[in-house]
């Protein structure tokens, strides 16, 4: 196990409001736009998650690391949050399955991370505050310093991030013989959608952040599009809502999770918005409004669709609506086999509530 010091560090915010903890992971700075996740377990998930690529992640569970990391259980190829702050850093842990603790983890990917912070209070004041961009130090104490580096970051609402976290090359998931041929367009897209896929008898092909549809059409024919998860302001991707709107043309069925859903909405004319707080945690309840019952869903997301506009369109009919909050969580278009929701059923460790959504899929290209 690495050796680990509990050095000083701090946590400032955009308000100029300060935490003061102890340094946990690689000793440096970090920036981002804070945010909260409330889920009791799958901390590796989240870290791994592309969708929360440039954000600081405040964990409200008390204890991150107690299970340790086991390499098999990720979301993409590496660490994606910018930084983590958390309240009992556990370098010791439990699991026998686990490949190493999360210091080390933590230090070979270059995490700068904050603990021994009161999270309670932070969340408490994030919730009544909203979202806004921190600073994380470990070797700059200096606040007015830190106060000059925070400034300079851009805010996420207008930020296109999701061709940074996009794969480069084309690659394929499934067996080439499945009876389904899915293109996955790939904003940010999570390894176990993937594997709700091959599970399902689909062999999937996954493509750049800007591949058109005419490139992906010509090249591998597919019964179906799936636009995938992502990070960022989806009204900063004109690339992204010109292929939507192309594949909407191709009369192909589409299927869209969370950033895709913001991207069939714009694709229809129907605006996004920055929300206050987002959504993230394991315990969201969703009603689907077209088969009159009730999901516990897993969230991450910090922009939505307009409500107004989804209720006022006459291209799209609404399907799930958060019972939080009352936003919209999922769109159909009419007279298409389009859909999309705003939460992830492919959601691991859970809950599976959603999975059925990938079934609805395989049925359009049937």
């Amino acid at each position: 196990m690495t050796n680990y010091t509990k050095l000083p560090a701090v946590l400032l915010l955009a308000d100029g409001t300060v935490f003061h903890g102890k340094a946990a992971g690689k000793i440096g700075t970090t920036t981002g736009e804070i945010c909260f996740n409330t889920g009791m377990t799958g901390y590796q998930e989240i870290f791994t998650d592309p969708s929360y690529f440039g954000q600081i992640m405040v964990t409200t569970n008390a204890h991150i690391g107690n299970y340790g990391i086991t390499h098999d259980e990720v979301e993409s190829e590496k660490i994606q949050i910018a930084g983590l702050v958390c309240k009992n850093y556990n370098i010791a842990y439990s699991r026998k399955q686990a490949d190493e603790s999360i210091q080390d983890y933590f230090q070979e990917q270059n995490l700068v991370s904050i603990s021994d912070i009161d999270t309670r209070q932070l969340v408490r004041y994030i919730r009544e505050k909203g979202a806004m961009n921190a600073i994380i130090s470990s070797e700059i104490l200096d606040i007015d310093e830190l106060k000059e580096k925070l400034a300079a970051v851009p805010s996420m609402d207008g930020l296109e991030l999701s061709s940074q976290v996009s794969t480069t090359e084309t690659y394929t998931v499934g067996e080439a013989d499945a009876p389904y041929r899915v293109a996955v367009l790939d904003l940010g897209v999570k390894k176990n959608i993937l594997r709700n896929f091959s599970k399902r008898n689909v062999f999937a092909k996954v493509y750049p952040a800007k591949t058109t549809f005419k490139e992906m059409e010509a090249d591998f024919e597919p019964n179906g599009y799936f636009i995938s998860n992502g990070p960022g302001d989806p009204s900063a991707m004109d690339y992204a809502i010109s292929t939507v709107k192309d594949i909407l043309s191709s009369e192909k069925p589409m299927f869209g999770i969370c950033l895709g859903h913001q991207l069939l909405a714009l694709a229809n004319d129907i605006p996004t918005k920055k929300m206050f707080n987002g959504h993230r945690g394991l315990n969201h309840p969703v009603k689907n409004v077209i088969k009159n019952h009730c999901e516990v869903t897993s969230q991450n997301h910090g922009f939505g669709v307009v409500q107004d506009a989804v209720r006022a369109s006459d291209k799209v009919e609404v399907t799930h609506i958060n019972l939080n909050d009352q936003s919209i969580e999922g769109i159909r278009v009419k007279g298409k086999n389009a859909f999309s929701v705003q939460y992830h059923p492919e959601s691991s460790p859970g809950p599976h509530d959603s999975r059925y959504l990938f079934d609805d899929f395989i049925d359009m290209m049937k």
